[in-house]
């Protein structure tokens, strides 16, 4: 994954390379700022994919997700309340004021459409605790504290299926409740919750 990555990056900065050097002659330090956030940006679509489809069904898409979680992940990841390798590397080559216009172009993309499939299942036991935080449809919420919830409708079943098992034995402690919550459900269940979420 993280070869992935380099390489991605690479091939970002080699494109930029071309109008960089035009641009040292320029006295306008902000077009070269301005160039090197739209490439880290871009290097977001090594993983989540350009027209967001992630490269593999195990990395969440983040095209369309709720903008203030995309924050959220953004500050945990580099403050290290979340962990994840090449995610840790990537948050810290944005600095604290590009979180936020990063989670935005993020969030003002279009939600990858639905693939064809068969019907959706029957919703399982104990949906309804994810419409509590999520909303009736799981599109994400803003919640009465402040946080906001992710989408989970379309979500990925490897995403969501790990990500549940990854609260409930408590690997990702970024959201007390959801490891709480995790930590009530079975496996058997959870796996029943994901397959009906990413259905939808």
């Amino acid at each position: 994954m993280r070869t992935l990555i380099v390489s991605g990056v690479l091939i970002v900065l080699t494109a930029l390379a071309g109008p960089a050097r035009a641009a040292e002659n320029t006295p306008n330090p902000t077009n070269s700022g301005q160039r090197e956030f739209n490439a880290k940006v871009l290097v977001c679509n090594v993983c989540h994919g350009e027209n967001g489809v992630p490269k593999s069904a195990a990395i969440p898409i983040i095209a369309g997700q709720q903008e203030q979680y995309l924050l959220k992940q953004l500050h945990d990841f580099r403050s290290g309340d979340r962990k994840f390798e090449s995610m840790d590397w990537m948050t810290n080559t944005l600095t604290a004021a590009e979180q936020e216009p990063a989670a935005s172009i993020v969030a003002k993309k279009s939600w990858p459409a639905k693939r064809a499939g068969g019907a959706a299942p029957a919703a399982p036991r104990g949906i309804a605790v994810c419409q509590s935080c999520h909303s009736q449809n799981y599109m994400g919420a803003q919640q009465a504290e402040g946080m906001t919830t992710p989408r989970l409708a379309g979500q990925s079943y490897e995403y969501l299926v790990e990500s549940m098992r990854r609260f409930a034995e408590s690997e990702r402690t970024n959201n007390a409740d959801m490891v709480q919550i995790m930590k009530g459900i079975s496996a058997a269940d959870r796996d029943a919750m994901a397959k009906y979420l990413s259905s939808l």
